[in-house]
């Protein structure tokens, strides 16, 4: 949930490359999650109970394709709040680890970077602009170390509302003293505070790397087990 400041740069450079690219498009995944071999697989890896997760993510994306946005923050940030907070060593056996929404709702868990990939894929896949969506790196005061939140911007100068697994209700971050943006990333673009001139991005995540293996499990169907269950 939470990341050391002491590993500011390393972050910041590798969690811009970890946005899940939209490989399914909206209108297969319902098709793609309904798949025989798809459930067959993320129930030899997770067990039974992940069919009745995937299912219960797909009623609720259908269920919020006709909402407003607002709406459809409500309805993703609740979805997923409901799965349990896990860290990576704990949940994968590794110090860090980013997880495939599949593997999220597969696992019924992870940590911030989890929920906040998650959210984002899921409310791009409800039709809400890329360009609204971005994923932020915070200090959280509270805890003096990162955290990772999502924000949506109605318009693009607006305050953005922030979707978080540590404060559930959505509020704007202007109401969110407790969290000092640090940077904030999309699937093409990075910004970094201070950095940017007029909120223009400082680069671009295209021909970062780290991502790659989030594509290349999810592309190819693979699914991490898990060293504990939740």
């Amino acid at each position: 949930m939470l990341k050391p400041l002491t590993n500011l740069l390393f972050t910041a450079t590798l969690c811009v490359s970890l946005i899940l690219p939209c490989l399914v498009q909206a209108s297969d995944l319902e098709a793609f999650l309904s798949q025989q071999s798809i459930r067959q697989r993320m129930a030899d890896t997770y067990g039974d109970k992940a069919i009745k997760r995937i299912d219960a993510l797909v009623n609720t994306l259908r269920d919020a394709k006709s909402m407003s946005d607002k709406q459809k923050l409500t309805e993703i940030n609740n979805f997923f709040n409901m799965l349990v907070y896990a860290q990576d060593k704990k949940l994968w056996g590794q110090n860090d680890y980013w997880a495939s929404p599949l593997e999220f709702v597969g696992a019924k868990g992870g940590d911030c970077e989890d929920y906040s990939i998650a959210k984002y894929y899921s409310l791009m896949e409800l039709g809400v602009g890329e360009d609204q969506l971005r994923l932020v790196y915070v200090k959280a005061v509270k805890y003096d170390q990162f955290h990772m939140v999502l924000a949506y911007y109605p318009s693009r100068r607006a305050n953005p509302l922030i979707l978080d697994n540590l404060e559930y209700d959505i509020k704007p971050a202007s109401r969110r003293k407790d969290l000092i943006p640090v940077y904030s990333f999309n699937a093409k673009h990075l910004w970094v505070m201070g950095k940017a001139k007029k909120g223009e991005p400082v680069g671009n995540a295209d021909k970062l790397s780290e991502w790659k293996s989030v594509k290349s499990r999810f592309s190819s169907q693979k699914l991490k087990s898990p060293r504990t269950v939740l």
